[in-house]
């Protein structure tokens, strides 16, 4: 199973790929995480956890990272995996973003249906509020300058 959201942002994808690797600050822009966190470097290896606003924590692995084009978080529980990739290209105007999320694991078929209803409700907001708050934050290193 496949759920993908894309979106256009008028900022340059390097002000994308600075928002992705400030893990702690997720919440200021993903309605659906409560805290996210990260052990070490905003890196392939890196460790770390996420935990929505509705259920629990989850553990979570940088699994790849293409600086300033891609990264995938995986995120598990015991025989259920969440790979959610992240990409970011450069169009006229701004950036192409794209999120999109697939399961695996032994337990897919039972856990994948509640998650991707949750998935395919939120991922479009969640996308226009990355939108939102990169714009707003490109607009405010504007007027700073």
């Amino acid at each position: 199973m496949l759920i993908e959201e894309r979106i256009r942002i008028a900022v340059p994808p390097s002000l994308i790929e600075q928002i992705w690797s400030e893990v702690d600050r997720w919440h200021l822009w993903d309605p659906d995480t409560k805290q996210a966190s990260l052990e070490g470097p905003f890196a392939v290896g890196s460790k770390g956890r996420i935990t929505p606003r509705k259920g629990m924590g989850v553990p979570m692995l940088i699994t790849e990272r293409s600086e300033g084009r891609s990264f995938t978080v995986e995120g598990h529980i015991p025989l259920f995996r969440m790979h959610f990739e992240h990409t970011v290209a450069a169009v006229p105007g701004g950036s192409e973003v794209v999120h999109r999320l697939q399961f695996s694991g032994a337990l897919a078929f039972l856990f994948g249906p509640g998650v991707a209803k949750q998935v395919r409700e939120g991922l479009p907001h969640t996308m226009r509020s990355l939108k939102a708050y990169a714009e707003q934050r490109q607009a405010s290193t504007a007027a700073a300058a």
